[in-house]
């Protein structure tokens, strides 16, 4: 575990019934934005920029492991730092924790010059790789023994922490006896001691089952919604889609695209309809005006309509009698988007 602190680690949705095809009840269906992919887009205030990397190297020899990296990370963001393993994200974190030098480059915090970073991550909590506690203490008395590093942490803070995190109930027990999920929470936890405005988290959810990387997911949630900023880097794709604001993927040291995840996720010129009756339904949808096809799928009617509004169908469908369940325009996922930008130079960086 690495502490930074230390420098080591305009239509109006209604609702459906949401059964699924042929058990409608005959009301408008939602009509979903955010493409149905389980993530629902957040539009948090993004403020300053408090952390910025300009032109960051890091050359070993002749192999530049992370070449010319430039991005930045406003108050608020939720910020992916997306890469498959290998690609620099680990080297980047830690020329941005000050426990690599950079070969060329510079990193400001909170509005700094470079010269000012290290006196800035006090302001900052971070995990580097997995956590490291005592297997033979409980959780409390881990974090009790890692505050009295931390001048000023009181025991009631300890608390705190362990309530943030969902731990207050096994707070007791012994480390060795906490899930995966649970070890990587009380991690989490003890970031949080000193009140960091920055939060810096690489592969949070690395080797965790569904259900660990769920309880990190929504963690990480609760933790943007009460102010903080947080910086997460993966390699897994679908985990930034669902929690992340902003992403910047990297692969072989090299930026290759930043932007907001909405943006990524461009929408095509396909909806998606599950309505109680498919064949009374593609007759209503050829007689409209702009639909250029209509599929039968297992899951969807999947129309081609580049020029129609979803609310268009829908109003149409519920008109002629159609049960409709739902109706949304189809999106492309982030893995679908990653895979296009990556699709020239698949080799992944050696460190």
């Amino acid at each position: 575990m690495v502490t930074a602190t230390t420098h080591t680690t305009s239509d109006t949705p209604t609702q459906g019934n949401g059964h699924g095809r042929g058990r409608g009840n005959g009301q408008t269906a939602a009509y979903k934005r955010g493409g149905g992919n389980g993530k629902v887009s957040r539009m948090r205030h993004r403020g300053d920029v408090i952390v910025q990397a300009n032109g960051l190297t890091k050359r070993y020899g002749p192999f530049a492991a992370v070449d010319d990296v430039t991005f930045e990370v406003r108050r608020g963001d939720v910020f992916g730092f997306l890469g498959p393993n290998g690609s620099g994200k680990s080297t980047t974190i830690s020329m941005l924790l000050g426990l690599v030098q950079p070969t060329a480059g510079s990193v400001s915090l909170f509005g700094t010059g470079p010269e000012q970073q290290l006196n800035e991550l006090a302001r900052v909590g971070a995990i580097i790789e997995s956590p490291a506690f005592y297997p033979f203490m409980s959780g409390r008395a881990n974090l009790r023994a890692l505050a009295e590093l931390r001048p000023g942490v009181t025991r009631q803070r300890v608390d705190e922490v362990l309530e943030i995190v969902g731990l207050s109930e096994a707070a007791d027990k012994k480390y060795s006896n906490y899930s995966l999920g649970m070890k990587q929470r009380l991690g989490i936890g003890w970031t949080l001691l000193h009140d960091p405005e920055l939060l810096v988290l690489d592969e949070p959810t690395n080797g965790l089952d569904p259900a660990g990387i769920q309880e990190i997911r929504h963690l990480i949630l609760q933790l943007a919604d009460s102010g903080k900023t947080i910086f997460i880097s993966s390699h897994l794709l679908n985990e930034i889609e669902q929690v992340c604001d902003v992403v910047t993927i990297i692969q072989r040291g090299r930026i290759i695209t930043s932007g907001s995840v909405d943006d990524l996720l461009t929408q095509d010129d396909r909806i998606l309809l599950d309505v109680s009756d498919v064949a009374a339904a593609m007759q209503v949808l050829q007689s409209i005006p702009g639909i250029q096809s209509v599929e039968e799928t297992e899951d969807y009617l999947v129309v081609v309509a580049p020029e129609v509004r979803p609310s268009v169908i829908n109003r149409a469908l519920v008109t002629a009698g159609i049960e409709v369940d739902e109706v949304r325009r189809s999106h492309q996922s982030l893995e679908a988007a990653f895979l296009e930008l990556t699709s020239e130079d698949p080799q992944p960086a050696v460190a």
